[in-house]
């Protein structure tokens, strides 16, 4: 949902929900170029990115209003998405043909598509819940492995009551799964679908020669600020946690790009360092580790999977034979610095205490939007030079 479509909140600083029962389709949650007289099958036979927002839905399903905690305010909830990636993505899906966007239109908290999904969600669920208790509520604790819902944020912040009871807890998981299927599950099979087709596409395009390229693009968004109690998000993280100046990009591998160890790579070493030089210059970026690979983070789920399929598909090159051509393809995650997608004036009201969100600064996500089309033409141009 767009900011303009989300339904108001109840009272100043109350959570923003989805209306009882709605159900999303994937033409709702679907974004690329001339939408109006443009098809989908047009759009994917001339794309060569997809883009999914795995975390830029925020509103909440009013069923599971019941399970929020009583401390869950607006700004936190917007907070704990990535409240500004979605219209970013939207405002470049409008300017550049080679695009397709799906955006998930549920929270993470519902579950996180951006890890695996647990074979026993309650399971997993009930073990996060344990640590919360063992930690206390307001304090740090450590859900690595337990975190597909998560009942605090980042900042230890309360998300979810804390269960009574297993029958409570299951009543809760029951609930999750439900609703997930009208948003979250919409937004899985249709990115997937998409993705399928875009490669089938670009091998169909080539099979009489020529080279083509295919790339998932997982865009998030990190601020360098954890939140107070008070609502200020203006605790300064942990160097070693710390975004670089516009972006990290992602896959899997080292600072370079390259393996670490056994672990598989979701993208050519190679290609994301000329991804990486192509986003310095679409971005205007003054200094060259504004824009960093694999720091802090190395990329989660969805390039994992974009990754594996694509591995069973290539060669060691991540390249697919299609006749008597070739597509190149590849899956990337980029982190955004949030303070640089807000801009100052939003980020300034942020590090005030507070229970709501800042305006949309349209001008500044327009600006964005251009250098991402930028960006990504300028890897266009490379890749179309390997030709020659």
């Amino acid at each position: 949902m767009s900011q303009s479509e989300q339904p108001a909140s109840a009272a100043p600083g109350a959570p923003v929900l989805i209306p009882l029962g709605k159900t999303f389709t994937p033409g709702e949650i679907t974004f690329f170029k001339d939408q109006g007289t443009r098809t989908l099958e047009q759009a994917m036979a001339e794309a060569d990115v997809l883009v999914s927002c795995p975390h830029s839905g925020d509103a909440v399903p009013a069923e599971l209003a019941e399970f929020l905690a009583p401390e869950f305010t607006h700004r936190l909830q917007f907070d704990y998405s990535d409240r500004t990636t979605g219209p970013v993505v939207r405002a470049w899906a409008q300017i550049d043909p080679r695009i397709i966007y799906v955006q998930n239109p549920h929270p993470r908290l519902l579950r996180d598509p951006n890890r695996a999904r647990p074979a026993d969600l309650g399971a997993q669920l009930r073990e996060a819940f344990a640590r919360v208790r063992a930690a206390g509520t307001w304090n740090k604790v450590d859900l690595t492995g337990v975190d597909t819902i998560r009942p605090v944020t980042f900042s230890f912040f309360p998300l979810l009551r804390v269960p009574d009871s297993d029958a409570e807890l299951n009543a809760m998981v029951r609930a999750f799964e439900s609703v997930a299927e009208r948003g979250l599950g919409v937004y899985e099979s249709t990115r997937n679908s998409i993705r399928a087709s875009m490669v089938a596409a670009a091998a169909e395009r080539v099979k009489n020669g020529g080279r083509a390229q295919v790339t998932t693009l997982s865009f998030h968004d990190t601020m360098n600020h954890t939140t107070t109690r008070d609502g200020a998000v203006n605790v300064l993280r942990a160097p070693a946690d710390r975004l670089p100046g516009v972006v990290a990009l992602s896959n899997r591998g080292d600072a370079q790009g390259n393996k670490r160890g056994d672990e598989a790579i979701t993208m050519d070493g190679a290609v994301l360092r000329v991804l990486a030089d192509c986003h310095r210059t679409g971005f205007d970026v003054d200094l060259p580790q504004d824009v960093a690979l694999n720091s802090p983070y190395l990329g989660s789920q969805e390039i994992i999977a974009s990754g594996e399929r694509f591995r069973n598909l290539t060669d060691s090159t991540f390249t697919l034979a299609s006749g008597s051509g070739s597509v190149q393809l590849g899956a990337v995650q980029a982190e955004f610095l949030r303070e640089y997608l807000l801009g100052p004036v939003a980020t300034a009201e942020l590090q005030q205490p507070g229970t709501g969100w800042p305006a949309e600064d349209t001008a500044w996500t327009a600006t964005l939007a251009r250098h991402c089309k930028a960006s990504w033409n300028e890897y266009r141009g490379w890749f179309a030079a390997q030709e020659v």
